[in-house]
């Protein structure tokens, strides 16, 4: 399932790198991958004097045109808000086909925000039973769960202190935060999508986050719920911008 290139052997006495993904040990064999998925949030003002309804016409009609799997947003804060999410294992997605699209009308006037811009790849943590689902499958069926409509995005950054935990103590602290988290989960209040954007994300943020069901409220409550978890009061160095959006439109993309 790994491809070759996962494992890199390094010269005499050098550090052998492995950059796979591990998830639980099945049948006492190590699940390995070199699969992720990366995803992109693009958020984007339309011209004033220009219909809304039809500017976002014109990018889902786009998207459906060029197969790109996205989702599209109506920005709940900016009344002339429109936000893109795409996703693909390759993202090279992100500047040969996203790209493109802002060359034609009417994207091609329309203003990014760059503030507001996230970008991160699915990760595993080594624990999970099934190591394709949780990086390439459950992301994607996430987002574009039609009755799942709320979303808010955002960032972080933890601080350093965390990084010189012993594991045992950062396991605990994670933990807690993954009860909360699957809780909500469990009663269809809110779903997260957890990436990883070490070295892709304009502000050395770490870590993305998509909170996403079928209310916002709930949304919110998990946010607040995790204020009091060790880790945020404690290891979270910087969270936000949010991005808040209700989804108006999607692609799943090419079929597998």
């Amino acid at each position: 399932m790994a491809h070759s290139h996962g494992h890199h052997g390094g010269a005499e006495g050098a550090p052998q790198i492995d950059t796979r993904e591990r998830g639980a040990p099945q049948n006492g064999e190590p699940q390995l991958m070199d699969r992720r998925l990366f995803m992109q949030l693009l958020v984007f003002q339309v011209p004033t004097g220009t219909s809304i309804a039809a500017n976002q016409e014109a990018l889902i009609a786009a998207l459906r045109e060029a197969d790109i799997p996205a989702v599209v947003y109506a920005d709940a804060n900016d009344p002339r808000g429109v936000a893109l999410l795409t996703f693909s294992e390759d993202p090279a997605l992100f500047v040969d086909s996203v790209r493109p699209l802002f060359e034609a009308e009417p994207m091609r006037d329309w203003t990014l925000r760059p503030e507001l811009t996230m970008i991160g790849r699915t990760y595993s943590s080594g624990y999970e039973r099934d190591l394709a689902f949780w990086l390439l499958d459950r992301p994607r069926q996430t987002v574009l769960n039609e009755k799942w409509n709320w979303a808010v995005w955002y960032p972080l950054r933890r601080t350093g202190a965390f990084e010189q935990l012993e594991p045992k103590e950062k396991g605990g602290i994670l933990r807690e935060h993954a009860t909360i988290g699957r809780a909500y989960g469990d009663q269809d209040l809110a779903h997260d999508v957890r990436l990883a954007c070490h070295g892709l994300d304009t502000n050395d943020n770490e870590f993305l986050i998509g909170l996403i069901g079928a209310e916002l409220h709930p949304l919110s409550h998990v946010v607040q719920s995790m204020r009091g978890t060790v880790q945020t009061s404690q290891y979270i160095q910087q969270m936000g911008p949010f991005f808040v959006g209700r989804a108006i439109g999607r692609n799943p993309g090419p079929q597998k």
